[in-house]
């Protein structure tokens, strides 16, 4: 028995995981620095004012149902912002004038929402950092139509490029798997130390990274077994591996691209069907780059992300430098079909920056004032986001983005009752019953003796929050300082991943452990799901095969990564590849697949066979691995 196992059977292994995982991962994670990290140095000259006076904007145009983005008044636009009209159809829209203080008039052109109920204006060139931008249009036709006006001034972006990723030191060999059909796939063991209680909720959907070794979305089966790993390229990582509904469909989806030593990501979110074919990829709008945080699909193709917003800003009025920076936290909805954006929201246009826990950096770092951690839009529009800096939830009103109310943090809408209080939480969800569920990470710096989940129970009368149930670890208690999930399952039981301490469990309604599996130390995964999942690859099964070391026997090792249905194989060898035969059946027993025979050939294939005994692919056929010959003397 390993040193490790020992441990987790005398309940010493939770802190023991906790302690060891990788510090500095979890730091920057949860909106620290990555020690001795220096800015990239900005233009000089103190930087423009951002903070508004008021924190509370609204997007809607006076008289109109129309929404508009950039908000007006609003400071935070991107010099590559397009114009968003949401809320009247674009042929309601016209003489449409853009004009920046600075750069002039600016042409452009209208682009319909696939959803027909609005329109972006694009313009031929961007704006400059700094100006006010004017616009005016008339909305309506005949004498219904009315001239409406705002402006906004555009953002100076703080620049990122000298911000480096995250270290990718290799992997200890006893923390991953190695396959002889699959030799470049190198995906972390996942120990189960609770066996599943609960088959029904299906497979683990989890991510690994940053961190050491390979990077890719993963599914495992909840005994442990690899079904698919998605293995990304050097410096690309995926987090946020989901099941989600789109266009009446069950896909994956995640995001993948690179995450930066400030703790946020610059990259694109990914949907793929049940053959692991891509079918959207969605990049982030107005010149932005979508954050590993969230990404939601709401109906009618609306696609939610999140977006870290770098912008120069003259800090001194919070005890900061003149030439500061501030990193914003921004939502944006997006046209799945065409792209553009159809609302965009920014955290410092409706929340009082006073409010952030964090302090204002006095070495010039940016400051992660808000750090936005997730999404949950509703059919009515409306926005639920958690902000692990203020140690709050806000619920957006989808229209005019004003904040409806909030919960925790400094100016809490609800009275919290006892237990209710979370601290640099994660992964706020509102259900159909008005509950509100959240992790409470308590951590980084450390404020409760453990991480946990809650659900919370919200008064709109008495303006009250009381908490229903509360999940913790039920050996030793877990502490993670960033990322993390609670997942309600539709039997009312909770999946918890543990983000930074890389673990995930399933409890029941009553706090029962159902499931509990854990990463190598030193492993990192964002969040952990439960689905059924069933998938085809459109790739072919892999199959590789040698001679054993006395000449009269041969190994074959077949897998097909991704592949959920595979109930057996068959194996076919011979002398030619044009001359194989059928020679064994063999049970499919995990990933990968094995089998010996008795005899020596020179050429084989794999066929994966269904629970019916069909065929549902073949390999190609490879050449036998002969062992090397004996040196002499």
């Amino acid at each position: 028995m390993s040193l490790l196992s020992k441990l987790r059977r005398r309940g010493y292994v939770a802190p023991l995981l906790a302690a060891i995982a990788w510090v500095v991962v979890a730091i920057v994670l949860a909106g620290g620095d990555l020690s001795g990290a220096r800015p990239p140095v900005p233009p000089s000259g103190a930087s423009p004012a951002c903070l508004p006076r008021v924190a509370e904007g609204d997007a809607r145009l006076p008289g109109t149902n129309v929404e508009v983005s950039p908000q007006p008044g609003s400071g935070t636009a991107s010099p590559h912002t397009q114009i968003s009209f949401l809320g009247t159809r674009a042929g309601e829209l016209q003489a449409i004038s853009v004009r920046g203080a600075r750069s002039g008039y600016h042409e452009g052109r209208l682009a319909d929402y696939s959803q027909s109920d609005g329109a972006s204006f694009l313009p031929a060139k961007p704006f400059e950092a700094g100006e006010r931008v004017s616009v005016r249009a008339l909305i309506g036709r005949g004498d219904a139509a009315r001239t409406a006006s705002f402006s906004f001034r555009v953002a100076t972006p703080y620049p990122t490029g000298g911000i480096a990723s995250f270290p990718n030191p290799p992997a200890a060999p006893s923390s991953y798997q190695s396959f002889a059909s699959q030799p470049t796939l190198h995906p972390p063991t996942l120990e189960v130390t609770q066996p599943d209680r609960d088959p029904s909720a299906g497979e683990l959907l989890m991510t690994v990274g940053p961190g050491p070794g390979q990077y890719g979305p993963l599914i495992y089966t909840p005994q442990g077994r690899l079904v698919w790993f998605g293995r990304l390229g050097k410096g690309l990582l995926a987090e946020n591996l989901d099941v989600q509904r789109y266009e009446g469909q069950d896909y994956l989806t995640w995001w993948q691209g690179k995450v930066l030593a400030l703790g946020f990501g610059q990259g694109e979110d990914v949907v793929v069907d049940r053959n692991y074919r891509t079918v959207a990829a969605i990049q982030a709008g107005n010149g932005y780059e979508a954050d590993l945080h969230d990404f939601q699909i709401a109906s009618d193709r609306v696609a939610y992300v999140t977006i870290y917003d770098f912008m120069r800003c003259d800090l001194s009025s919070v005890g900061g430098k003149r030439n500061g920076a501030i990193v914003d936290g921004t939502v944006q909805a997006l046209d799945m079909k065409t792209g553009l954006v159809r609302w965009e929201w920014h955290g410092v246009d409706h929340v009082d920056v006073r409010e952030s826990r964090v302090p204002v950096p006095a070495n010039g770092m940016p400051w992660d004032w808000f750090h936005l951690n997730s999404l949950d839009p509703h059919p009515d529009g409306e926005v639920l986001i958690s902000a692990r800096s203020t140690w709050a939830a806000y619920l957006l009103q989808g229209s005019s983005g004003r904040v409806l109310w909030q919960l925790g943090g400094a100016r809490s809408s609800f009275t919290l009752g006892s237990g209710a209080e979370t601290a640099w939480q994660h992964d706020a969800r509102m259900h159909a019953d008005g509950t509100v569920t959240l992790f409470d990470n308590g951590s980084n710096p450390r404020v409760h003796y453990q991480s946990r989940a809650l659900r919370l129970e919200l008064d709109a009368r008495a303006h009250r929050a009381r908490l229903v149930r509360e999940y913790v670890h039920p050996g030793s208690p877990l502490l993670a300082d960033s990322q993390g999930n609670a997942q309600t399952l539709r039997d009312g039981n909770t999946v918890i991943g543990w983000g930074a301490v890389p673990s995930v469990s399933e409890l029941s309604a009553d706090g029962r452990l159902l499931f509990d599996a854990h990463l190598p130390p030193g492993s990192s995964s964002y969040r952990a799901f439960r689905y059924p999942w069933s998938a085809q690859p459109p790739w072919a099964p892999a199959v590789s095969a040698r001679v054993l070391a006395s000449g009269d026997s041969t190994a074959v090792f077949a897998s097909w990564n991704g592949a959920t249905d595979v109930a057996s194989w068959r194996v076919l060898a011979g002398a030619a590849p044009s001359a194989l035969s059928l020679r064994a059946k063999m049970p499919h027993s995990g990933f990968e697949s094995s089998i010996t025979f008795p005899e020596a050939y020179e050429y084989v294939s794999a066929q994966a066979l269904g629970a019916a005994g069909e065929v549902l692919g073949s390999s190609p056929v490879v050449k036998v691995q002969r062992p090397l010959a004996p040196r002499s003397g």
